[in-house]
This record gives structure tokens, sequence and C-alpha cells, in this order.
């Protein structure tokens, strides 16, 4: 440390205000250091829950909360809304787009992850994925706006094209999305319409891999395929996505027809790990030692998605958990360091997996407090009680448990708001307006083209 440092509190910013980032910032809060919190958004997202945003069971207020309402109460912590575009590592600086560089002690990178088309990103225009607010939004917005569509078709015409809706990816987010699908169609709005059965729509599930939730055992992978079928979903394992258009998906040489397709296949790190200058695997996510750190960096931390950390020969995954608990880590050895004492290496605690499925349906592989393999209703319970658990703020405890309550008695959800375009994507009429659904599109005087890439949400 140089003479000037000496003379006052180390400086820790933390970039990336998710499950990583508040906990490390929380964890700073009675330490003599300084705390900068840098996210471009100004909320915490609880994104094990935006599925339920997406399907119009929770309202985005029941699972974000402002970052500056959880920080609040520490006096050595600050939050700034902007979002980082360069490092430089020698003079311990970054560079945000506002054209304002913060310099740094101590630097924590958990900035987490986004998707992953493969190399297709044309796809992202028909097929969005699931990991903001803003995604949540856009899938409710298409789900829902099929319901209505094909409503007004059936009025028109006398008949609308098929509602189908494809979920590619068989992961936990992949399997919720499908099953929350069956959910509402088959429960929530089955009375809602006077022309169309909302019954009647198929939800197919389409994932790589022979079984879904690949990374869960035998015994639950099977559980969770014969729930998804028990609430009406298609489940088709073994095929390889090739191609995604307007109106259709091409898996495993077959064409099928989707008003709606969702993308839970792949995610990819933080482009921040990259701009790091440090070695990265194919994922972009930033190879860290036993400490968090980048080889040769030990004032830099990367937790969450955006670290590729092994443990016992595997790369520990990237969800809520260990990015919680890298987080709390990461304070502690701050904490070492200002106590001149050697910082203990990360050591991962895995407490289990769950999905939930559906209504009353789920999976779960408990390891603590006790060891058990769970599915169905018990395991429903346990997924409630972990989430209402985690959330933050009681206010999001309690909205939630509320509407879930409500929700599971009166088989009615009150977020079902359609924002923004009463258009599907993709399909423009010859008079240069946009056709609502690709039937619309087949109609005389209406064609397909080539459409162009939407604006990105943030």
């Amino acid at each position: 440390m140089t003479t000037e440092t000496m003379h006052r509190r180390p400086r820790v910013l933390i970039l990336g205000g998710g499950f990583a980032g508040t906990h490390a910032a929380k964890a700073l809060g009675k330490l003599p250091v300084d705390v900068t919190v840098v996210d471009r958004r100004n909320h915490f997202t609880f994104q094990p829950l935006l599925y339920q945003v997406g399907l119009a069971v929770l309202s985005p207020a029941d699972i974000a909360s402002p970052i500056r309402r959880i920080l609040r109460n520490q006096a050595n912590t600050e939050v700034l809304m902007d979002e980082a575009v360069g490092f430089d590592r020698e003079q311990h600086k970054v560079k945000f787009r506002s054209g304002v560089e913060i310099a740094y002690d101590y630097l924590v990178l958990a900035t987490g992850a986004t998707h992953s088309y493969f190399g297709h990103d044309d796809w992202a225009q028909f097929a969005p994925g699931l990991k903001t607010i803003e995604d949540a939004i856009e899938i409710r917005r298409r789900v829902l706006l099929a319901f209505e569509l094909a409503e007004r078709r059936m009025l028109e015409t006398g008949s609308h094209t098929p509602l189908n809706f494809v979920v590619i990816g068989g992961g936990p987010t992949g399997v919720e999305l499908a099953g929350a699908i069956c959910d509402i169609t088959r429960h929530y709005m089955r009375r809602d319409f006077r022309h169309i059965d909302p019954t009647t729509a198929r939800v197919i599930l389409v994932e790589g891999e022979k079984q879904v939730l690949g990374t869960y055992p035998e015994e639950l992978r099977i559980k969770a395929e014969e729930q998804l079928r028990a609430l009406g979903a298609e489940v088709r394992g073994g095929l390889r996505v090739t191609d995604i258009g307007p109106g259709y998906v091409v898996a495993g040489g077959e064409r099928i027809e989707s008003m709606v397709t969702l993308w839970a296949a792949g995610v990819a790190a933080s482009p921040l790990g990259k701009l790091l200058g440090v070695p990265t695997d194919k994922r972009g996510a930033v190879l860290v030692n036993e400490t968090l750190n980048p080889g040769g960096n030990p004032e830099i931390f990367v937790c969450g998605d955006l670290a590729h950390f092994e443990q016992d020969g595997h790369a520990v995954p990237g969800v809520a958990q260990p990015a919680m608990q890298m987080g709390d880590h990461v304070a502690k050895m701050i904490e070492a360091d200002l106590n001149h004492q050697p910082r203990k290496p990360f050591r991962y605690f895995d407490k289990g997996d769950m999905a939930t499925i559906g209504r009353l349906a789920a999976v779960a592989d408990v390891k603590w407090p006790f060891h058990g393999k769970l599915s169905g209703f018990p395991a429903w319970v346990t997924w409630l009680v972990v989430h209402i658990y985690f959330l933050i703020g009681f206010r999001n405890r309690l909205a939630v448990l509320s509407q879930w309550v409500w929700s599971y008695f009166t088989f009615t959800s009150g977020v079902r708001l359609i924002y923004g375009s009463q258009a599907l994507p993709g399909w423009t009429n010859q008079d240069g307006t946009e056709a609502a659904t690709p039937l619309d599109a087949t109609a005389p005087g209406a064609h397909a083209v080539e459409p162009t890439k939407p604006a990105a949400a943030d």
C-alpha cells in the first residue's frame, strides 16, 4: 500500500447489485472501508422468481427491491447507477459509460450472466430469454397476447393459429416456464375467453439431452418429466434446435409451429469478464483461484455467474447459492487483510437444488438441513418456504405469500397486464404494418419478411 492509501480507508468498488454484489456489500457494512456499489439498474432482482413475473403470477415489485433501500442503513456505502465499460488494472481504476472513472483498493466483479444463443444471436428476436425484469415483462406480453390475438381472430374468421408455446431448454428455468404456462392455460385462464378454449394450448419443451434437469439425480429427472406430462406439457428430449423463425422452431430436423417461443437453453458470462483482460473459460467466465481472484490480482475478486471456480474437480454452478456465499466470503477475506491475517480459501456449501414444475408440483434434491430427494407436493412446499425466506424485505415476503395463497384458492391471477405492441414480432403486412400473428401474415395481401432486430430492453 502507498503512503496515501495508508492514511485513508480502503475503497471497495462492487460492480453488480445481484446476489453476490448485495451480499458482499451488506457484509462489508460494519468494516472500516468505504463501499461503492454500481449497477446499471437501480434494483436487485430475485431471479429465481422471474418466471412467475413472466407468466403473470407475480408483479415485478414483488421480486425486486431498490438497491438503495437494501443498503440504506450502511453509513459507509454509496450506490451509483452506471455501467462499467473498461478497466485500468495498473492504476486500479474502472471506467464507466457516463465518463466517470472510479479508483479502488479492492474490486468486486459480480455482474452475472446473459443469454447465449450459441452463435445465433438473430434468434433472440423470436425467442426471448429470461434474465431481467424487462425480459419477464416481454415474455408476459407475448404469452398473454397470443391468447388475445387468437380470441380476436376466432371472432373475425372462425379459426385461429394453433396456440403452440415452445420452450427451448430443459434446465430449471425451462421446466419452470413450461409448467407455469400449463398452469395458466388449464387453470387461471380457462374461463376468461368466449371464443377460444385456452386449455387446448400445446406446451412443448425441447431439450437437447435425453432428459430434463440434467444436473439432478436420475430419479428426480424422471419425476420432473412425469409431473410435466401430468400438467399437459409435451417433453421432447434429444432434439437439437437448428433454426428459429417467426412462428416456427426447427429441432431434430422437425419443424414445430410455434405461436410463442421462449429461450432457456444457454447462458454466457457478462462481457466484463473478457474486458478485464484475464483468462476466461468458453462462456466468458473469469478463471479464479481458491480466494476468488484472477491469477496475480489479489485486489480483484470475481463472484457469482461471472466466476469459474472449481471445487473437487467440478465447476461450481452459476446459481444463487454460490453467489451469495461468494459475496459473504469476499467480505471475510477483506477483513482478514485489514487485520493482517491470511485469507481463508472459499468453500462452497451445497444445500441442494430445487425446481418448481407447476401448481403443487416440484422436485428438490435437499442436502441441508437434512438429506432427501423430494417430488410433488412436499417438494413444492419446500420450494415455497425457501423462496419466501430468501426474498429481500418484509413487504416482498408478505406480498408474494399473499399472491400465492390467493392464486391457490381462487385460480385467478391479478397481474395479467399487456404493455407495448399488440403484435407478435417478425411479421409485416405489405402496407408496412406489423401483422398480429403468423396466421395474419399468410392471409391475402400479407407476407412474411426478414424482420429487423428490436432494440434491447436495457
